[in-house]
């Protein structure tokens, strides 16, 4: 903290030296636009930097052809994604996942579901803001928005795609664009069969055990198959020269088939075998969403005013069959099922306010809803039928509501721009669990969440001479745990683990200072940063002490936890036929003490980078590789041990750049093997898991049709729907 107030001061003494006068600092900007956004120079910008965003183009992406969503984030400078589908931004875990802007519900609305169910090839691009304005909705410690693609550019056009890469995966595809007098239509489809394989081993130790197991050595090897149908259409109307009206649809179907071969087996201390066990864990399961989303624009005489509108709707339900099938205990079916909804209406203003000062306010309400259900049985092997278990039997029903009002003044003031907003919001979450007690009774658990609160954003910019700027910024947000997070019944597809919520979580209170640098050169730009986050009721995940050879993963909240970082982000273009990206991020992280649960405070420095090399080979060839590498970490009980991979990826462009053939290579080595210690007083346990789907995918393309050019209107759609994007 220390060292993060004092290079605050440092910057301010350096802002001061570099100081202007007005009239110079108005020839200045006249003679070079750094305000927004720096580009990558190249082909096409892989990454678009800005002080408080940044862009990843996927189609430049070469080494994400043929991959999902999750593995397309592993390339987003900044992003960690872990074996089990667990997002972190700068160390921090709690981020905001939205899709078109908006919260989703494919794959049934967990993040690590929606990531595997997005083809990379539906993507156009990923939006990651690690400062949220008061425009933005407060959840989260950062936002990480997925646009999907829509069509193809604007006219009259078609792409077709088809992708086939190791382990029988397959992608296919076809989106296209039609002009129709003043209206916009497009839509596209894709397909992705996935077939994925994992495998690891998870060692127990039992330091405090009284019977006669020691050790538990278990191995869970496993094969996943998903089938994803996604597609989406929409039409852009522009009704007159000041109204423009958007309808777009989105929909997405998937099944999944699971076949997971558990062997467990007990030891005593001196390595004598207690139980040797396996388990088959076999799931067949079907998830369906869609949503409709209505978008009204009307631009006032005044250049810059604008009133928007937004209604969307979503929903989406499906259902998992799980057969667990053990040689030392009974059979247990458990089937899970469930429907979603989301509501969403929201009004924008924005007016513009003397010279270059503006003013934004809307208002917000959500809703979102679902009805889960959990049955289990086990089979009588007397009478070769199940019975029904009702220890694990439950209903629950959740009503989440979050209504906002925000408030936005942005000014400039000589060299310096001030931005200051205010978010206020009344948001609650309930539920209710209906469950049975030994006796057969049903009993219904109310949970109540107040998630209310006020909160504020500051942001004060410096623009410097020789294309530099400097900004400082303060920002307050909200964790909300989430259902999974909050739901007390178990999931006990690992026999020697479970994992259950906690309906007592409140959620956190995050605070961020951040300090950002940014530097364009001619053929290269850098952006570095300081930041600060603390966030108070944190919610972590921890594991109890053993009883009976079984422990339980659930949640708790703790006193805080900070981040103490530095992050720096930079592309050069070395030569004509040579480009890079870079990336650094080293931090510091601080985690309080939890007695009450034998957790001591616990604090490290860690860090991760990773590097993308651009190749233009010869005409239409280019050629891209990537490194990453992520450094050991001690959070609260885990251990985690460094971990690094190597990607690859090649594309021709050919036939008048018509058609395209794309190859990529995903883990060469074989090296992303995410692994911990977890470390208590009763338990030691040593956890490794590798997963990969296609390591190669040989992509063709071919685009028919061409451009009819830009109509004639003031605002881009692109720019249109990143504006609406802000307030989510």
């Amino acid at each position: 903290m220390k060292l993060f107030v004092l290079c605050i001061l440092l910057s301010g003494v350096a802002a001061h030296s570099w100081s202007q006068t007005p009239a110079r600092d108005s020839a200045f900007l006249h003679r070079v636009q750094v305000i927004k956004e720096v580009e990558v120079v190249g082909k096409g910008p892989t990454l678009r930097s800005g002080l408080d965003k940044k862009v990843f183009s996927v189609n430049q992406s070469l080494v994400s052809v043929g991959g999902s969503a999750a593995e397309v984030l592993t390339n987003v400078p900044g992003l960690q994604v872990d074996g089990k589908g667990n997002i972190s931004l700068r160390g921090a875990t709690n981020i905001r996942v939205l899709v078109n802007g908006k919260q989703s519900l494919i794959g049934g609305g967990s993040v690590a579901e929606v990531l595997q169910s997005i083809p990379a090839a539906s993507i156009e691009r990923i939006e990651v803001i690690t400062s949220p304005t008061a425009k933005y909705d407060a959840e989260g410690h950062g936002v990480i928005n997925i646009i999907l693609k829509k069509g193809g550019s604007v006219g009259d056009n078609a792409t077709v795609t088809g992708s086939a890469g190791t382990r029988q995966n397959y992608n296919a595809g076809v989106s296209g664009n039609y002009r129709a007098g003043k209206a916009d239509i497009y839509g596209n489809y894709s397909f992705q069969r996935r077939n994925t394989y994992s495998n690891g081993f998870q060692n127990m130790t039992y330091l405090r055990s009284d019977d006669s197991t020691y050790y538990s050595r278990e191995l869970f090897p496993s094969t996943t198959i998903r089938n994803i149908h996604a597609a989406q259409a929409g039409a852009v109307f522009r009704l007159t020269s000041k109204d423009e009206l958007s309808i777009s649809g989105l929909y997405n179907a998937s099944t999944v088939g699971r076949e997971e071969y558990l062997t467990v087996d007990n030891f005593t201390k001196q390595q004598t075998p207690t139980l040797l066990s396996n388990r088959a864990n076999s799931t067949r399961g079907w998830n369906t969403s869609g949503g409709v989303s209505v978008d009204w624009t009307h631009r006032f005489k005044k250049p810059g005013e604008e009133l928007d509108a937004d209604l969307a709707w979503s929903g989406g339900s499906g259902n998992n069959h799980q057969q667990y099938a053990s040689n030392v205990s009974d059979i247990l079916l458990d089937t899970k099922g469930g429907k979603n909804r989301n509501y969403n209406i929201q009004l924008d203003f924005t007016l513009p306010m003397g010279k270059g000062g503006r003013l934004e306010a809307g208002v917000r309400s959500q809703l979102a809803t679902s009805n889960n259900r959990q049955w289990d049985s086990r089979l009588d092997t007397l009478s070769g039928d199940y019975v029904a278990d009702y220890s694990l039997i439950n209903y629950f029903t959740t009503n989440h509501k979050v209504h906002a009002v925000y408030v936005n003044y942005r000014q400039q003031f000589g060299g310096y721009t001030i931005q200051a907003g205010l978010r206020g919001e009344a948001g609650r979450f309930a539920a209710n669990i209906q469950s049975y007690d030994s006796a057969g009774v049903v009993v219904n658990t109310p949970i109540d969440v107040n998630t209310a609160g006020v909160y504020p954003s500051v942001f004060v910019t410096r623009t410097l001479q020789r294309a530099q700027q400097v900004q400082l910024s303060y920002t307050r947000r909200i964790g909300r745990p989430n259902p999974h997070e909050l739901d007390p019944f178990p999931d006990v597809s690992d026999p020697v683990n479970y994992d259950k919520g906690n309906p007592a979580l409140k959620p956190e209170d995050i605070h961020s200072i951040e300090l950002t640098y940014k530097k364009n050169w001619t053929g290269a730009y850098l952006t570095g940063g300081l930041y600060f986050n603390q966030v108070n009721n944190v919610i972590k995940h921890f594991q109890t002490d053993p009883v009976n050879d079984v422990t339980i993963t659930t949640s708790a909240n703790f006193s805080r936890a900070i981040n103490t970082g530095v992050e720096v982000i930079g592309n050069v273009r070395v030569s004509r036929m040579w480009s890079f990206t870079t990336n650094i991020n080293v931090y510091d992280r601080v985690n309080s003490a939890a007695p009450q649960y034998g957790i001591q405070a616990t604090n490290g420095i860690s860090w991760n980078g990773n590097i993308t090399n651009d190749l233009l080979v010869t005409k239409g060839l280019n050629v891209q590789f990537r490194a990453d590498y992520k450094a050991s970490e001690f959070i609260l009980q885990d251990r985690y041990r460094a971990a690094y991979g190597f990607d690859a990826g090649a594309k021709y462009d050919f036939a008048h750049n018509r058609a395209s053939l794309s190859f990529s290579a995903r883990d060469i080595f074989n090296t992303r093997r995410p692994a911990f210690l977890r470390v208590s007083d009763a338990l030691l346990l040593d956890w490794q898991r590798v997963t990969y789907s296609a390591r190669a995918a040989l992509t063709f393309t071919w685009r028919f049709g061409g451009s009819g050019g830009e109509p004639k209107r003031p605002k881009r759609q692109e720019e249109q729907q990143g504006k609406r994007i802000d307030s989510r």
